[in-house]
């Protein structure tokens, strides 16, 4: 019997929804939320994100504001940017596209960022207000995830979850998250000792560590809830996530494909920190 597919596509766009719901309402009081982007270089990857991020923006009643700085900006040309950006009455949510070129400081630009404007959450400020159990905003990728174990009614009280990976950007966050659910939750990484057996006795998964296909099927516990935050590719092109679908797929109660299953949640996320964030700030 092969689990529940969550199907992110579908619960991104109800979000999306959502949020131009939120944003519709908004304007009519004379408030049009807006998100600037900032895109250094020209890595191509991140030019395609920032384009559908924009597109999606757009289709949400959200304005953007797109800012490009070349491959050889200088840090001080981007901190005067983010500190522009700041000051900028109209912005209501900054968003500062990674990784940046080698010779940027990425840290540096996050301290530089006014929190009330960090709508992806990975400020010092965003992330001690969820160690500490305050309002906030989240990252948007471990935000998604919860959103996604909502839609299938997840039961977090008390639960085990095991999380792989210990990244700001979503290990560390979505672990907050988890436990400021009251589950119990254990953080693995590339030193944890056996990693099959923490694994299969999770009640909850969420792998998120950047190599294709390494939590094997066999490792899930029946029933279990897996969600698949990694997104590689093969040498053949295929894209896979970090859990091995077909086999897990045929343990879990519910599972997110790759693609189509956490991913299509950051940008609809981001959309939603936007919109809470033109609320804050204009009272």
């Amino acid at each position: 019997m092969i689990g529940q597919l969550i199907d992110g596509k579908a619960v991104a766009a109800k979000l999306r929804g959502e949020v131009a719901e939120r944003a519709t309402a908004l304007r009519k009081k004379g408030i049009a939320p807006t998100l600037a982007v900032v895109l250094v270089g020209d890595d191509p990857a991140s030019a395609v994100y920032v384009k559908s991020k924009t597109k999606a923006a757009r289709e949400a009643n959200v304005d953007v504001r797109d800012h490009k700085l070349p491959q050889n900006a200088t840090q001080d040309e981007l901190m005067q940017l983010v500190r522009t950006l700041n000051d900028d009455p109209i912005v209501d949510g900054i968003l500062v596209q990674m990784p940046l070129p080698s010779q940027l400081d990425s840290d540096a630009v996050l301290r530089a960022l006014d929190p009330a404007k960090d709508v992806d959450g990975l400020t010092a400020t965003s992330l001690g207000n969820l160690a500490q159990g305050r309002p906030t905003f989240v990252a948007c990728t471990p935000k998604g995830c919860m959103r996604l174990l909502r839609e299938v009614n997840a039961r977090l009280e008390g639960a085990r979850a095991v999380v792989l990976g210990r990244s700001l950007l979503v290990g560390k966050p979505i672990s907050l998250l988890l436990q400021n659910a009251n589950a119990t939750v254990t953080m693995c990484h590339s030193r944890t000792r056996d990693l099959a057996d923490e694994v299969r006795r999770a009640d909850i998964v969420v792998a998120a560590i950047g190599k294709p296909e390494m939590v094997k099927g066999d490792w899930i516990k029946e029933g279990a809830i897996v969600l698949d935050v990694g997104i590689n590719r093969t040498p053949d092109g295929k894209l896979v996530g970090d859990v091995e679908f077909t086999k897990a797929a045929q343990r879990a109660s519910a599972i997110t494909p790759v693609p189509g299953g956490v991913g299509p949640m950051t940008i609809a996320c981001l959309l939603e920190n936007t919109v809470e964030a033109a609320q804050r700030r204009r009272g």
